[in-house]
């Protein structure tokens, strides 16, 4: 129900475009969206914990949850660089210099903090706009309690906590916090977003709004699957190597 979550089933699975989904990982999303049992899946995870759904979406082995946002921030960028310029994937923030007790108890004040990207000109002419992307399991244990509205809310203060003030003040630019439900749909920061990158694409290619937004959507939707599926399917386990003359041990990922 959530907007954009069923986009993925509305269009053509044209391999060009990544809009394919094999055999497995088609049952495996409608087998989720229906709430059905997911057969093939292990007892155990490789953490000993009861593998499920819910389990494969927050376990940190394999390094899926680091890693499932990575392709957001890939098409962020990638639109961003046809309608602004000094687009900067991972952009450091301005260091410190005596400024950090002016900041809030939970903003991030390491010389090292990295957001995932940043553009000139997206909000005001000239300033620049930085963006961090979330992608959060809503059946985390954390959320029990919550609204799907409220668990926007939340994740989103959380973002703005970490960086809003530092950005407004040392920076002087602006933050926006970008955030996804792993299962489709976003916060109302994020279709904000997507409202004024949409139009600025379509005011840039001279079409209609509404068929750039479904084709963002769209993209956006099959980067939450592919991130979906590969939590759930990808391997958490030590594989060995083997050849003639040495073994190398490498962790899956």
């Amino acid at each position: 129900m959530e907007t954009g979550a069923s986009t993925w089933l509305s269009v053509l699975p044209i391999k060009e475009y990544h809009y394919n989904l094999n055999k497995q990982q088609f049952w495996d999303v409608i087998a989720m969206r229906y709430n059905w049992p997911i057969p093939g899946l292990p007892a155990r995870c490789v953490c000993s914990e009861k593998f499920d759904v819910q389990h494969a979406l927050s376990c940190k082995k394999g390094g899926f949850i680091t890693l499932r946002h990575n392709e957001i921030r890939d098409i962020t960028s990638d639109l961003l660089n046809v309608v602004c310029k000094d687009v900067e994937s991972e952009p450091h923030l301005i260091k410190l210099n005596g400024e950090e007790n002016t900041l809030n108890k939970s903003a991030k004040k390491n010389d090292e903090v990295r957001l995932d990207v940043s553009a000139r000109g997206f909000w005001i002419d000239n300033q620049k706009a930085f963006f961090d992307i979330r992608v959060f399991d809503p059946y985390a244990k954390r959320y029990m309690k919550q609204s799907l509205k409220q668990c926007y809310v939340i994740n989103e203060k959380e973002k703005k906590n970490h960086y809003n003030k530092r950005i407004l003040e040392i920076d002087q630019g602006s933050f926006t916090p970008l955030v996804f439900n792993a299962l489709g749909g976003m916060g109302n920061e994020s279709k904000t977003f997507i409202s004024r990158l949409c139009l600025k694409l379509a005011t840039k290619r001279n079409v209609e709004k509404s068929l750039v937004t479904n084709w963002v959507r769209t993209k956006l939707s099959f980067a939450l699957l592919r991130s979906l599926l590969t939590c759930i399917r990808g391997s958490r386990t030590n594989k060995v190597i083997k050849n003639d003359t040495q073994n190398i041990e490498l962790e899956s990922t």
